[in-house]
């Protein structure tokens, strides 16, 4: 049974949502800000409830109205912390990093520098929607933060680059060619070529090729079929990068953070790196360039033959998981890692953990969660320092580069 309670909103927690305390229930309250003094809807025993916003009795200096129509009505879940000032979401994202290496990492340290992005709008250059087919035709769009199960039809993002929405329109006008499913995902990247489609759900797509003709613009199109490898179906690119791999959805800013990182590494003059989750090798190369020999580790194949094509001997680029192609590969002096959202497989970190002579880990982490998790994981390093970067703007995601070296050989001051 749910009651409504006063509160006052303390700070932001890792998801989004607002933190309020009410006589020893910690209760998190979607689209509320630090400083918000609010009535809620609370429902749930022990320590932990979730609350549902009613009223706002006195807003925090902090809250705004939001961009997006989106954002407000359909409480679309795309983005999180829309309604508060850019300033106060960077805040906000200090106090999550520091708070996540506290309690999951068992970590003391500073609250971090963040880069702020340099656009707060329009950065995006990948949108992913969901499809659903209606009786009048397919809608593209995102669920409401209550209601995952729920989509609503897209009409504009501000996150996102207009080339990328553009894209999308001219994608659902051809949509009669779709496979026939009730549900699919789609995503839509820009490439220097222009964009590109990655189709994913169904079995059986007859009509591919027409829809490859019917969107002339599309560089493109990739279809990812149920249990089933992604397929190349349509390619109008001068270049064929590998585009549809992993690539960093903010690109100003993740060419801030890949300077960041190759200057870190570069500061322990290694002659060997190990770059693991290394996507199509920018990373890699770069080192190389500079005389370092370097082993690229990437699960998907085009993007680690991609970097095969760029790094001369020795360095060279392994197609593969992680956890099972590092533990056989000789120690490197520097190991940077840039996993997925799950962070690091446990072999991993056992692997590192027990690698000799290692000068230092670049972790590259979009989960502060996980990042904490691994570093007390890897209790023989100590962290030398940690730096994060606003990749995500008007959500309560970061980038965070943290940089560990064995506890042994002294740590510099965390920063």
């Amino acid at each position: 049974m749910s009651r409504t309670v006063s509160l006052t909103i303390d700070t932001i927690a890792a998801g989004g949502d607002g933190v309020a305390r009410n006589e020893g229930l910690v209760v998190f309250v979607p689209r509320s800000a630090p400083g918000d003094v609010i009535t809620a809807s609370v429902a749930g025993k022990g320590h932990f409830a979730r609350g549902a916003l009613r009223t706002i009795l006195r807003p925090s200096p902090v809250r705004i109205e939001p961009t997006c129509p989106h954002y407000t009505r359909e409480r679309c879940g795309g983005c999180q912390i829309q309604h508060i000032q850019y300033s106060a979401q960077l805040d906000a994202k200090q106090r999550i990093i520091t708070d996540a290496m506290l309690r999951i990492g068992k970590r003391d340290i500073t609250p971090p520098e963040i880069v702020p992005s340099m656009n707060e709008w329009r950065y995006r250059t990948k949108l992913t929607l969901a499809m659903r087919h209606r009786p009048g035709g397919w809608i593209a769009g995102l669920h409401p933060y209550d209601d995952p199960g729920r989509v609503f039809a897209l009409a504009d993002c501000p996150i996102t680059d207009r080339r990328v929405v553009t894209a999308w329109r001219e994608l659902m006008h051809a949509s009669e060619f779709f496979p026939d499913a009730a549900s699919l995902r789609g995503s839509v990247r820009w490439t220097d070529d222009g964009p590109t489609f990655v189709l994913i759900g169904a079995t059986r797509w007859s009509d591919h090729s027409r829809f490859f003709e019917a969107v002339p613009t599309l560089a493109a199109l990739y279809w990812e079929p149920e249990d089933a490898p992604r397929q190349l179906l349509g390619d109008r690119r001068v270049r064929a990068t590998p585009a549809a791999s992993f690539a960093q959805v903010n690109p100003v800013v993740a060419a801030v953070l890949r300077e960041y990182v190759f200057g870190v590494v570069r500061s322990f003059n290694p002659a060997s790196v190990i770059d693991a989750y290394s996507g199509a090798g920018d990373l890699a190369v770069n080192l190389a360039n500079t005389g370092v020999a370097v082993v690229a580790i990437e699960l998907h194949r085009d993007a680690a033959q991609w970097a095969e094509q760029r790094l001369a001997p020795p360095s060279r680029s392994l197609v593969g998981r992680v956890e099972e192609v590092l533990p056989r590969l000789a120690p490197a002096d520097v190991v940077v890692v840039n996993p997925p959202r799950s962070g690091l497989h446990a072999d991993v970190t056992e692997a590192l953990a027990e690698m000799p002579n290692n000068r230092a880990i670049v972790y590259v982490s979009c989960d502060p969660a996980t990042l904490a998790r691994d570093a007390a994981r890897l209790s023989s390093y100590s962290i030398q320092s940690i730096r994060a970067f606003d990749m995500f703007p008007q959500t309560s995601h970061v980038e965070t580069v943290c940089v560990l070296t064995p506890a042994h050989a002294g740590a510099a001051a965390v920063s």
